[in-house]
């Protein structure tokens, strides 16, 4: 699948098949991961990757999801995640201005990962000094955001936006994200006013 192939595809995922993900897989994503710009090329991320299955049930309960449609969107028993992604920031490297560096590393790992057939979730919301703590994260490194992954057990498709960004799960249990439309974004060489509104 060629890149642009790939974002189009790509969809936060919330209900995973009970696969685990083999392990040069994750050693893919998290290269791609640390292949991501970086502002003045510190280069500040580590990454901590979660597979096992004590560990993975350690964190899982640490985790939000879908906070609009909640507890409806979280993951059902046996369709957790296999794997998770953690990125730390080192902060003797830098201690401020990183969310960039975490931005362009999520987004490579997620595209990364669709390319290998997985599905995956980025996760900013979860408790992170009790993840710090079960991961043994020292007071030197913050933890960023986490992805999780693994094989697809859901359907998610785009929708075009009306009156709200609520995305929202139809009865067969597919989701549907609203998205603006391009000529609503879209400026070329000065700005113009959206016919949206917006």
């Amino acid at each position: 699948m060629d890149v642009f192939e790939a974002i189009l595809r790509r969809r936060s995922i919330r209900q995973f098949e009970p696969r685990p993900v083999e392990r040069k897989i994750l050693e893919k994503i998290v290269e791609a991961g640390r292949l991501a710009p970086s502002a003045a090329n510190l280069q500040p991320l580590e990454f901590l990757v979660v597979e096992a299955e004590d560990v993975r049930a350690a964190i899982f309960p640490l985790t939000k999801w879908a906070a609009y449609i909640s507890p409806e969107g979280n993951p059902k028993p046996g369709r957790e995640p296999q794997a998770y992604v953690f990125i730390l920031v080192n902060t003797g490297v830098r201690d401020q201005g990183y969310e960039f560096d975490v931005g362009a590393a999520m987004e490579n790992m997620a595209l990364a990962a669709q390319g290998e057939g997985l599905a995956s979730c980025w996760l900013i919301s979860f408790d992170k000094p009790k993840a710090a703590e079960v991961l043994g994260v020292p007071s030197t490194h913050n933890i960023a955001s986490v992805l999780a992954l693994g094989y697809p057990a859901e359907t998610s498709s785009v929708e075009a936006y009306r009156d709200s960004p609520r995305y929202w799960k139809d009865e067969a249990g597919g989701f549907h994200v609203p998205k603006r439309r391009l000529a609503d974004i879209l400026h070329f060489n000065a700005f113009k006013t959206s016919s949206s509104g917006r």
